[in-house]
This record gives C-alpha cells, sequence and structure tokens, in this order.
C-alpha cells in the first residue's frame, strides 16, 4: 500500500501536495490529519504546518486478481487470469495447462478458489462484489452437461413413474437444474438434505 506524509500551510494544501506524490484522486485516498495546522504568535514565533498521513486505498479487484495469481503460482500451475466484465458480475478467466487440477472433482477446487477470492475481494471492499472464476470455458461445459442430465432424468421421471434423486451439488448447480426443468412439463423439482449433502429430487406429476 502507498503512503505518504506530508506538510502544508494548510490540511487542504497538505491533501493536495500528497494526491499529487501519489498520482491519485481524492476518492481513492484515506487520510488522516496527524497535526493541525498553528498560526505563529505574532506572525513571528511558534507556527506550525499542517501534517497529514494518506494511503491509496485498495482495489478490491486488483487485490483479487493478484491472490489468485499467487494462489495459482503455489499450486505449481502455469496459467494466465484475464478480467471480464459481465452483465451478472466480473468474471476471472483462468488459461493455461493442468486446468484438471486447478478444477477439481466436479469443480470443487474451483468453487473453493472463488469462494477465497470473494473473501479478498470484499475484505477491501466498501460495496458488495461477487466475482466468478472460470477455467478453460468449464462453467459453460458444466451448465450444459446439466441441463442434458436434467432432461434425460425427467424423462425417466415421467417413464418410470417414480421420484429420481441426483446425486449432492453446490447451490449454483442446482440452481442449473431447477431452471432447466422449472417448465417442463409431467415434473417438478425440489431440493433435499443439508448442505454438502443437498441434492435434488425429480418428481413426476
Amino acid at each position: 500500500m502507498k503512503k505518504v506524509t506530508v506538510s502544508g500551510k494548510t490540511i487542504d494544501e497538505a491533501v493536495e501536495l500528497g494526491l499529487q506524490r501519489l498520482g491519485v484522486d481524492k476518492d481513492q485516498v484515506e487520510i488522516q490529519v496527524i497535526e493541525e495546522p498553528q498560526k505563529a504568535f505574532l506572525g513571528l514565533i511558534g507556527g506550525k504546518p499542517a501534517v497529514v498521513e494518506m494511503k491509496v486505498k485498495p482495489e478490491p479487484i486488483k487485490e483479487a486478481i493478484l491472490f489468485l495469481r499467487d494462489t495459482i503460482d503455489k499450486m505449481g500451475i502455469s496459467a494466465s487470469v484475464e478480467k471480464e466484465e459481465r452483465h451478472e458480475g466480473i468474471y476471472l478467466n483462468i488459461s493455461g495447462v493442468d486446468m484438471g487440477v486447478l478444477i477439481g472433482k466436479r469443480g470443487q477446487t474451483l468453487d473453493s478458489l472463488q469462494y477465497l477470492v470473494n473473501l479478498v475481494a470484499n475484505r477491501q471492499s466498501e460495496n458488495y462484489l461477487r466475482i466468478h472464476l472460470d477455467a478453460e470455458g468449464y462453467r459453460e461445459r458444466r451448465k450444459e452437461a446439466l441441463e442434458t442430465l436434467a432432461e434425460r432424468l425427467s424423462s425417466k421421471a415421467v417413464r418410470t413413474k417414480r421420484e429420481v434423486r441426483l446425486e449432492p451439488m453446490n447451490a449454483h448447480e442446482r440452481k442449473i437444474i431447477h431452471t432447466a426443468l422449472q417448465n417442463v412439463k409431467g415434473v417438478s423439482t425440489y431440493s433435499d438434505g443439508a448442505e454438502p449433502h443437498r441434492r435434488i429430487v425429480v418428481v413426476p406429476k
């Protein structure tokens, strides 16, 4: 974190000098007044300048990306991270070799990384940020696979007239299944069980 201590005849003057040194705007810094200015007695002795300490506020997304890159390096994976802004939030797309290790079984490692990255970003942010992690298009492939699974199991439920219970999934993946089947005639869905073993049940009507 960049920090400077500056002085000036007034607090405003000291702040302006600090902003020039740091090369940032006022809304990008935290300002702490160390000493108030004091006028000299009879204009001759005892005068003191204003002294302020100024710190550049951390940028949440930048901090999150730095954390992610450092974590990937420590995992021994050679990869790059690209930021993409979408209407549903910020996406950090990871590409490189050994992505299977980073994704983990059913995306569990990727989900854990995403959770940690969001913690880092929101520790630095005044407003809640939502950051999504993806690796070599895994999220879209997984979504398509879950939608295909949902279609197949809904057909099975209708054909056998019996409930079909899916494997445990996280909340995001359960939402994909619910959404895929919400307009399918002949079936309904509900979630059953407690985390992390919560699963979807497909029910024939």
